[in-house]
């Protein structure tokens, strides 16, 4: 089976709005063996997207679409369905009967608003609406477009999200025929094209149905091996063949192949070791904590962050000799690593991470460029492990989310190598 996903929305074709449907639909999809070959945003107007959902439906088994089920005048996807499939409407008793209780509950009366989101398309396999008051549909399109099926959801994320697990999901799982198995692969140090260039060989042989997508992002790249087929086991053989050969050429690189991140994957060696981090930043204004401590259970390894912009902050709190900043300057490696230390005695911890830098867009000298970044890496039993100077290129935003990864990214070096 394949699929389309259409998203209505004037707002999403202006910006105002992240497409964040999109991505949890194709992913559920996934789960069951339905690839997804398009998605689309369109207008509220009812004969764009009347034009919209005849395409796709000429195309897909499945149509899923979100956005214009609700009781404004902009909901305009249940007309736009009505005049394309030449049906009329029907009461949901069902979805009335709950919405009235819903109203009742809460002390209110039933208009003539809410009774209208109860009213579906005829022939219709009603979606319950557990997270509010818009009725989905499920509608057999029959023989003028192939049996496909095109499937209504509000475009509420906690709506649409609780109508795909609970109705959209199984009612489809039967009906699928074919697996599908996707493999990420998640990288540091190294570019795409470097990356490209060692993995050549095994892109050129990659099995039937088996692809390989390249997923740059701020910090670096990542890999998604996708197969597609009907028996489960060679489905599962043959991802994993992909995964193991570009593990065996570029294992130095990878530090996961699942759906974690970095600092989780810190997060798991540190807890494994028993250790404890803790992080004395300057340019990055505690991001590098921010991102440790985004991971549940993280008070088992993380002890805490000092923030210390200032250069009187970085003397007073952990004591950087203001001689060392005043000779090398605040961005430094002698400065990083004076942080690293002082962040290393004041915590207590057994590693300690420190950066400073020029984030931008101000600052920076033909010397010292916005995008310089300093970091160092301290352990309790050794001292300084490690320090470097790089040089990034993106604006303020992109400047300290590349630094958090690279001081990250050498964290997770030092406890890969033992």
């Amino acid at each position: 089976m394949r699929a389309e996903i259409v998203s209505v929305g004037d707002e999403l074709l202006k910006g105002q709005r992240v497409n964040t449907n999109a991505a949890f639909m194709a992913g559920a999809l996934a789960g069951i063996g339905v690839a997804v070959d398009r998605i689309v945003a369109c207008s509220d107007r009812e004969d764009e997207i009347a034009v919209v959902l005849a395409e796709s439906l000429d195309r897909a088994d499945l149509v899923l679409v979100t956005g214009g089920l609700g009781p404004t005048r902009d909901d305009r996807t249940r007309t736009a369905v009505q005049q394309l499939l030449g049906r009329g409407l029907e009461l949901s008793e069902e979805v009335f009967a709950q919405l009235e209780a819903r109203m009742k509950q809460r002390g209110l009366e039933v208009s003539d608003s809410l009774r209208d989101q109860a009213m579906v398309i005829e022939g219709s396999h009603v979606i319950p609406n557990t997270k509010g008051s818009a009725a989905g549909m499920i509608i057999p399109c029959k023989e003028r477009f192939k049996n496909h099926y095109l499937i209504l959801m509000p475009g509420v994320p906690s709506e649409m999200r609780a109508m795909m697990e609970l109705t959209v999901i199984p009612y489809f799982t039967a009906l699928s025929s074919s697996v599908i198995r996707h493999s990420p692969i998640k990288t540091l140090g190294i570019g795409e094209s470097k990356l490209a260039g060692m993995i050549v060989d095994i892109e050129d042989r990659l099995p039937e149905g088996t692809t390989l997508a390249y997923l740059p992002h701020a910090a670096g790249v990542n890999l998604m091996i996708s197969t597609i087929g009907r028996e489960r086991d060679r489905v599962d053989c043959d991802n994993r063949s992909v995964v193991e050969a570009i593990v065996s050429m570029t294992g130095k690189f990878i530090y996961a192949t699942s759906e974690v991140t970095l600092e989780e994957t810190i997060g798991g060696m540190l807890s494994a070791r028993g250790m404890t981090v803790a992080v004395a930043e300057s340019c990055t204004g505690g991001l590098v904590a921010s991102r440790l401590t985004d991971v549940p259970g993280s008070s088992d390894y993380f002890l805490q962050g000092f923030v210390v912009y200032s250069n009187e902050a970085k003397e007073k709190t952990l004591g950087v000799p203001r001689e060392t900043i005043e000779t090398f300057g605040a961005v430094s490696e002698k400065v990083a690593r004076a942080m690293a230390m002082g962040c290393l005695e004041k915590s207590g911890a057994d590693f300690a991470l420190s950066t400073t830098g020029i984030a931008g867009p101000s600052g920076g000298s033909p010397e010292k460029p916005v995008g310089m970044l300093c970091l160092a890496i301290a352990k309790k039993t050794s001292g300084i492990l490690l320090s470097k100077t790089l040089m990034m290129h993106g604006d303020r935003e992109l400047n300290k989310l590349r630094f958090s990864e690279a001081v990250l990214g050498e964290l997770w070096q030092c406890l890969r190598n033992g």
